[in-house]
Parts: C-alpha cells; sequence; structure tokens
C-alpha cells in the first residue's frame, strides 16, 4: 500500500529526538532543513513538510502559522497540525522557486509566543542517483555548484552541493554539481540528489535479500555462497537504495538515476562476468521491487554504461540488456556514456573514471535525456 505524505511525516517525526528538554513556549523545527529542496508536484508549486516541537505541550491552546519568503513575500498561513505530545508536523504550499526564508511560529489568543525560521528552502526537482563509481564520487576533478541552488542529502541533512557528494562512496569528483547547475539554470529552480552509489559493485550487489545468481561478482563482500555453488545477496546495497528513495518521502524525487555496469562486463575472470539476460534479469527485479516497496511507479533512467580502457571500450552484450529496459517500457533511456572516450577519462586516456571535462560531459550528457523528458512532465501529469 502506498504511503501518504502525511503518513511518512508523522512517521519521521516520531524518530525525532529532541537535543534538550524545551522550557514552557519555546520551539524548535527539525523541518525544513537548511538548504533543502522538496520536489513540486506541478509545474507550479510543491509543498513543504514542517516538523517541530513547542515546550509545555503545546496542543492544547496553541495555533501554527508559516510563510515563505522569496524575491516576494507570502503571507501567514494557518496550518493544519498533526500534534503527538509537544511534537507537531504540518505541510505548507509554496510556488516552485528558491531560495525561500521559511517562517513558523506559535499563536496563542492572537500573539506569538514562539518564531522560527529556516533561511534556505527550495521547491525544485529531486534525483536519487545510484549505480558504481562513476555515478558516485571517483572523477579526477572535484565539481563545485556554480549556481549555488544545487544541494544534496546525507540521510541527516541537506548541503550545497560541492563534491564529495554525501551519501556516495569516493572522496573526489562527481558529475552532480554541473549536472544541477544546468537543470537548474534551464528550470529555474533549485535541485537536489540523493546520491547512493558504491565503487566497484555489480548489479548482482544491488539486488534484494536472498536473491539467487549462478555465479560470482569479482567482489564477494556483499554475496554469500550457498551450499550447492550458487551465490546470493546479502542486500545491504538494496537497503541503502531503498532508505535513498525513501529519505524524501512518497513521490519526494522526480527520477532515479542509475549509472552501473561496469563492474558486470569483461571482467579479466571470465567467470565474473555476467550475461546480459541476466544483467537485464536483475536489474528489472530491483527497478519493480524497489517500487513496490516505496509504493509508487519511480521513474528510473538507465545509462549505458559498460567501459573499461582503450582495450576494452565496451559489452555489446550488456549494452544491449540496458537498453532492452528502455526498450520494453522498465526504464527510460540514460545518456551512453560508453562513447566518452580519451580526453574524457582519467589517467591520460587510459583509466575508466573521468577527468573533469569528462564529468562535465557525463553532465551534459544527463541533461539531454533529462531536460526534454522532465519538459513533458510538467506539461501533462502532476508528482503525487
Amino acid at each position: 500500500m502506498a504511503m501518504k505524505f502525511s503518513q511518512w511525516l508523522t512517521g519521521l517525526a516520531a524518530l525525532l529526538v529532541p537535543l534538550r528538554e524545551l522550557s514552557a513556549d519555546e520551539m524548535t523545527l527539525a523541518l525544513p532543513g537548511d538548504y533543502e529542496v522538496v520536489q513540486r508536484f506541478s509545474a507550479e508549486k510543491g509543498s513543504i513538510a514542517i516538523a517541530g516541537e513547542m515546550g509545555g505541550g503545546g496542543e492544547r491552546d496553541v495555533a501554527v502559522e508559516a510563510r515563505w519568503r522569496g524575491e516576494r513575500e507570502g503571507e501567514w498561513h494557518p496550518l493544519e497540525v498533526h500534534w503527538n505530545g509537544g511534537r507537531f508536523t504540518t505541510k505548507m504550499e509554496a510556488p516552485a522557486g528558491g531560495w525561500y526564508r521559511v517562517d513558523v511560529r506559535a499563536m496563542r489568543e492572537g500573539q506569538v509566543v514562539a518564531e522560527r525560521s529556516v533561511e534556505h528552502v527550495g521547491v525544485g526537482e529531486v534525483f536519487v542517483v545510484a549505480g558504481q563509481s562513476n555515478s558516485a564520487n571517483y572523477g579526477e576533478e572535484k565539481q563545485t555548484t556554480q549556481t549555488g541552488r544545487v544541494t544534496a542529502l546525507d540521510g541527516r541533512g541537506w548541503q550545497l552541493a560541492n563534491d564529495p557528494q554525501p551519501g556516495a562512496a569516493g572522496s573526489r569528483g562527481s558529475f552532480m554539481p554541473p549536472l544541477g547547475d544546468a537543470l537548474e539554470e534551464r528550470f529555474h529552480v533549485p535541485i537536489g540528489f540523493v546520491a547512493c552509489g558504491v565503487g566497484g559493485t555489480s548489479v548482482r550487489e544491488w539486488l534484494p535479500q536472498g536473491v539467487v545468481f549462478p555465479n560470482p561478482p569479482t567482489v564477494e563482500s556483499r554475496v554469500v555462497r550457498l551450499a550447492g555453488g550458487t551465490w546470493e545477496s546479502k542486500g545491504q546495497l538494496y537497503a541503502k537504495l531503498l532508505a535513498s528513495m525513501k529519505a524524501v518521502g512518497p513521490h519526494g524525487f522526480r527520477a532515479v538515476l542509475w549509472h552501473q555496469g561496469e563492474s558486470d562486463a569483461n571482467q579479466q575472470d571470465t567467470s565474473r562476468t555476467l550475461p546480459g539476460k541476466l544483467y537485464r534479469e536483475y536489474l528489472e527485479k530491483i527497478i519493480r521491487e524497489s517500487r513496490r516497496e516505496v509504493g509508487w511507479d519511480a521513474p528510473w533512467f538507465v545509462a549505458q554504461a559498460s567501459y573499461h580502457t582503450p582495450a576494452d571500450e565496451g559489452s555489446p552484450d550488456l549494452r544491449a540488456a540496458q537498453a532492452s529496459l528502455w526498450q520494453d517500457g522498465v526504464a527510460l533511456e540514460g545518456p551512453d556514456t560508453d562513447a566518452l572516450k580519451s580526453a574524457y577519462r582519467e589517467k591520460n586516456g587510459q583509466g575508466v573514471h573521468f577527468t573533469g571535462a569528462g564529468l562535465r560531459e557525463h553532465a551534459a550528457r544527463w541533461v539531454e535525456k533529462l531536460a526534454p523528458w522532465l519538459e513533458e512532465q510538467l506539461k501533462t501529469r502532476a508528482v503525487r
């Protein structure tokens, strides 16, 4: 059953632990977070989740109001609040854009008794980014956001999306800052990323716990060998993926961007190579199971990624498997990053990871796939 936004927010609030006991009429805010981007539900607007705590209980005689302030100032809105002891949850609609300052105040008998503000809140587009090293922080040159309106979530809070990206493995550069900047410049809204990629991982390691497969990946730490000689996933990366998808709530992101395949294609130990037919089967299982568990039909973009070196520029078998997911309507077409060679690859063109120029071109290739699709989504459907 799909989780409603109000259920997610109430459940999240129940997990909030106060840093200290609050005095009467003192208020704290847990949500929204500074630099948070919320996924808009239409081209024009979105809902900002608000959660906090009021000292002295609060619910018997306190009303909660909120407003957003940007280039134009919104009015104070009385909010319908769910109370649980002194904790409260609610939401406020705001126009697409930002940064907004969000002000929240508690009222008693027409008088303000407490007020708190969050300086940077955006209503825009959010993407979950998953896969292996080229989806994460392994690029040769760290990237930074040039617009200042691209942010990233690490599971605890939001920050400007300057590399390395929180939540993803590695300590170097990624394609996310230039991708976010390009989307911000095209759509004029803040962009948020929830990254969870892990370097050197096979699609087999991203499977749900207990899924069995015939041959192991090159790295065996996230899989288990069974008595009959087959293998199964421990499910650790699948759990990480689900946590990233759920972190922003129901319908809280626009799409998953999947960039992975190098660790399944053309392995030096050929017994570790995954046939394209099985790659297609396993990635489809991840996509369908994750949609079921988050409770909505989240779009997935799947890139073509199987490149290793100039001597091994890709696997036709794996590329065909990735393309079959778009052709059959399971996923949407991501960029062909196997086409990025020579000057776009590290170690003077001999490596698998991207140079600074390669990261920026990687981002540009994602924009080519995402932007036309997103323009159509904004015309035809709401994210709910």
